[in-house]
């Protein structure tokens, strides 16, 4: 997969779109935090897509919260490509992005339900591991939250 720089143009956008209103569907009014298209331009968000040849496979995105601090936002898999490791490609490259920004700290919001398992999976096994609200989130049974230590090796 190349990752690129994102833009929000077509066919991103529509795999934006789909991404927004699947995790709002499968998540509990007023506990989706998902990114939209505004959100995504801000000066705060850093913003990728990962191709496959010509076909967009995924995104993913870095918010700046504090100096030290990250938070992974509009991390998303077409689901015809998904169990492809493009996930696990994205995630990597936002980890070292954060990395290379100085960051010491990356943590994400996704949501508690069974939609969302393989999601928690992906993001376990690259070290990240259960944490409390941060940066203006709730306590919310419909969110997990996690976070990686990014100072150590």
């Amino acid at each position: 997969m190349q990752i690129r720089t994102g833009d929000t143009f077509d066919p991103v956008v529509a795999l934006l779109d789909h991404h927004v209103t699947a995790a709002r569907a499968q998540t509990a009014p007023g506990s989706a935090h998902a990114l939209d298209l505004a959100g995504l331009r801000s000066s705060d968000v850093a913003f990728w897509t990962g191709w496959d040849d010509e076909a967009l496979v995924a995104t993913g995105a870095l918010k700046a919260l504090s100096a030290g601090h990250g938070e992974v936002k509009s991390m998303h898999t077409l689901q015809t490509a998904r169990r492809r490791g493009y996930g696990g490609q994205m995630l990597r490259h936002i980890i070292t992005e954060a990395r290379a920004r100085g960051l010491k700290r990356l943590s994400l919001e996704t949501g508690s339900w069974d939609y969302f398992k393989p999601a928690h999976a992906l993001y376990q096994a690259h070290g990240f591991v259960l944490c409390g609200p941060f940066e203006g989130y709730a306590e919310d049974p419909n969110s997990l939250f996690l976070t990686l230590d990014l100072t150590g090796g």
